[in-house]
């Protein structure tokens, strides 16, 4: 699967891994490695705050996070995020967490995002 901005026509990540599970949700990116062109969403049964706040505990490399609302729409995102934070949380309710590998990300809230 590939994550695309369709607002700016542009390819944010070509292998995408949905985490759909509360353990897979958990994991995380927890002693994981990503390429480039990889990202991995995290996928919640509801929009909220709490259950789309994250961590950087254990994940090996800085992060690009964006929270999307239940119509793929950014609402929040932060770049470069780096290792070791305990607590990262969205401005507003969001139902998925995009963890990317901290690159030249040219994002917008507002912007809508597609898996194809």
């Amino acid at each position: 699967m590939k994550l695309i901005n369709i607002t700016k026509k542009r390819v944010i990540a070509s292998n995408v891994k949905l985490c759909k599970t509360a353990l897979s949700r958990l994991k995380g990116l927890m002693f994981s490695s990503l390429k480039y062109n990889e990202a991995l969403i995290l996928v919640s049964e509801e929009e909220s705050i709490s259950l789309n706040s994250i961590h950087t505990f254990f994940v090996l490399f800085p992060l690009d996070v964006i929270w999307l609302d239940k119509n793929f729409k950014v609402i929040d995102f932060k770049l470069n995020i780096p290792q070791f934070i305990p607590f990262i949380k969205p401005k507003k309710p969001a139902k998925y967490v995009v963890e990317l590998k901290h690159k030249k990300l040219n994002i917008s809230l507002e912007d809508v995002l597609k898996l194809v």
